[in-house]
């Protein structure tokens, strides 16, 4: 589940962050002092092509870039240059390991964000973080030709999330996502982008309004409508 990829602006750190089963390829956007929370965005399924670098992963990121907050993006085990061999489960402990670096780099509340399967592995791994103040899954799957995925624990949600899709996404219908979604009300959101595949594609800046707008509606100590670039 990928797309095509974007170039990241050079102004990005890229460094390596330890990980589970070794080191773990990353780029950082560190972001202005004055950012309310940090961020940190999971990239979809490696055996798909998936990336950091993904179209819809780089053009979240932008999204965050533009308000001035610490953004963290990476590569899980097995991917670019980062180390180990894709396991399909344990890559929520890669997202976990992210999670920790950035709450210690920053101390500031940590919004988790990903897309397709990084999507998967935030809801496995952010509940159990206690840092992250919110979530963003972006296409988040329900099935695919070799797998489906559960999610018991939306039985049991309490972070404020945003779950964001598009309705013509073949890996979720409406139908099927507003079901499983069901058990984490009142706190997730569930939102599609008309016309947009699982991918958004011809629909990556509605995506990027989608997200400005949920974020405007945080609790966060400085509202990102606000914040200065």
């Amino acid at each position: 589940m990928d797309s095509r990829m974007d170039s990241d602006p050079p102004t990005l750190r890229t460094f390596f962050l330890d990980g589970p089963a070794g080191r773990l390829e990353a780029l950082l956007d560190p972001g202005h002092s004055s950012a309310p929370c940090s961020v940190v965005i999971a990239h979809p399924h490696p055996l798909g092509g998936g990336s950091m670098h993904n179209k819809v992963v780089y053009h979240a990121a932008r999204v965050f870039r533009d308000l001035g907050w610490p953004t963290l993006r990476f590569n899980f085990r097995g991917v670019g240059l980062s180390e180990g061999a894709h396991d399909g489960h344990a890559e929520s402990s890669d997202l976990a390991a992210a999670m920790n670096w950035l709450d210690a780099r920053f101390r500031l509340p940590i919004l988790a964000a990903g897309f397709s399967f990084g999507a998967a592995m935030t809801l496995r791994a952010a509940p159990h973080h206690p840092a992250v103040c919110a979530c963003l899954a972006l296409g988040l799957p329900l099935h695919s030709p070799n797998q489906r995925y559960d999610y018991p624990q939306l039985a049991r949600w309490t972070l404020p999330a945003l779950f964001l899709s598009g309705d013509h996404d073949i890996f979720a219908t409406p139908e099927e996502l507003a079901q499983a979604l069901a058990p984490a009300a009142p706190h997730a959101s569930l939102q599609l982008i008309p016309g947009a595949d699982h991918f958004f594609t011809g629909h990556l800046p509605p995506m990027q309004n989608a997200i400005r707008n949920w974020l405007s509606t945080l609790p966060l100590a400085t509202n990102p409508s606000t914040t200065a670039p």
